[in-house]
């Protein structure tokens, strides 16, 4: 019997995801195409008479910004949106910035499927020659998190990932859940898929019993032809362009 619910959320198309590149701790807004997937989404769950009480996002303002505009398609923009970096999307060490589809041409899809879909493999760590170095560890919401700036994570395997995120859920998401508040966690995919093992790009509903195990298995909410293809898009990103 059902008992809790929990929503999981990838956050919309951001500019890099547009362009195929390793976004990862680089900060982006959404596309304008993502906007529009954010506000859908709120749409939908307004439509399906869905009311939310607390929601978790990463520090990243495209988990942020879908958050809100999903709030503010509801009506529901009073709800409190707690973040953390926790939530973050997976470290891409020095592979951040650089575009899929080229990195296939040079290594081979093999390696970059790999890199991107291993369980407890990490790509090469970023250091302070890359280009995005000083963008990401100067940026001063890092100053927030639980844990010395020097601490964070310089590349990040998706075992990583869900090992810096259990805490933050069995200590913070986890009581809440428990109190009977309706949670959304605004995330990213590998922030989501290590919590679910599988998510990309679409609303989640989670029915859960007492102890927080699902009774039925995940919703995946929308149009299911538009979710199918939502999944072939993240499949391609990593296979090499074809020679023209």
């Amino acid at each position: 019997m059902s008992k809790y619910k929990l929503f999981l959320l990838r956050h919309g198309e951001g500019a890099w995801n547009k362009e195929n590149r390793f976004c990862s701790w680089v900060d982006q807004k959404l596309s304008e195409n993502g906007v529009k997937e954010a506000q859908d989404c709120g749409r939908l769950l307004k439509e399906q008479g869905y009311k939310f009480d607390l929601v978790f996002t990463s520090l990243l303002s495209r988990s942020i910004q879908t958050a809100w505009l999903v709030l503010e398609a509801m009506g529901q923009e009073w709800v409190p949106v707690v973040k953390s970096w926790r939530l973050n999307e997976r470290h891409y060490g020095a592979l951040i910035g650089l575009n899929r589809a080229e990195m296939a041409s040079q290594h081979g899809e093999e390696k970059v499927k790999l890199w991107r879909r291993s369980y407890d493999i990490s790509p090469p760590p970023i250091d302070e020659s890359h280009p995005y170095f000083l963008e990401i560890y100067n940026d001063r919401r890092y100053n927030t998190c639980d844990v010395p700036k020097d601490n964070l994570p310089r590349a990040e395997s998706l075992k990583e990932v869900l090992d810096r995120l259990l805490p933050y859920w069995d200590s913070i998401v986890v009581p809440e859940i428990r109190r009977g508040r309706t949670v959304l966690i605004s995330a990213h995919g590998n922030s989501c898929r290590a919590l679910l093992k599988h998510l990309e790009g679409i609303p989640v509903l989670l029915e859960l019993d007492e102890n927080l195990r699902p009774v039925k298995p995940r919703q995946l909410l929308g149009d299911q032809a538009k979710i199918q293809a939502a999944i072939k898009k993240v499949e391609d990103q990593g296979k090499a362009k074809p020679s023209t």
